[in-house]
């Protein structure tokens, strides 16, 4: 199960601690400018801006199969964002993160067999209250 990072770094750790650096950056940028209250998708297309200014690779709702038993279904799973192929970005515009989401974040970084995540919920006054870093 993955579980918010607070242990020893390692080369791994400080890989993912720069990327999600510059993830939380651009995340804080747009915040900055929308503040809370917007929809989901206007921040997910703002934040896709952000890091598209600093020349970071990602993919928007990347489509997420679930394996079962030797077979791939598409029930319609999407991460909001793939950066770097190793970094899953789950955004939300919420009141507050619950369980749910930590463990939606925690079953897509399992689905896709990547180690690192973000949960961030912009619906806040300010977003660093608001991220929530997970790896596996």
């Amino acid at each position: 199960m993955a579980t918010t990072k607070d242990t020893k770094c390692t080369k791994e750790d400080k890989d993912f601690d720069s990327l999600s650096g510059v993830v939380i950056g651009c995340a804080i940028e747009v915040h900055r400018h929308l503040g809370p209250g917007l929809l989901e998708s206007a921040y997910e297309q703002c934040l896709a801006r952000e890091l598209s200014l600093k020349g970071i690779p990602f993919r928007l709702q990347v489509p997420l199969p679930v394996h079962y038993k030797g077979m791939n279904l598409d029930c319609g799973y999407r991460m909001d964002l793939l950066v770097g192929e190793q970094l899953i970005v789950e955004l939300k515009s919420v009141d507050k993160l619950n369980n749910i989401h930590e463990a939606q974040l925690i079953t897509y970084m399992k689905l896709a067999n990547i180690k690192t995540g973000l949960l961030m919920n912009f619906n806040c006054e300010i977003l660093k209250s608001g991220i929530k870093r997970f790896m596996n």
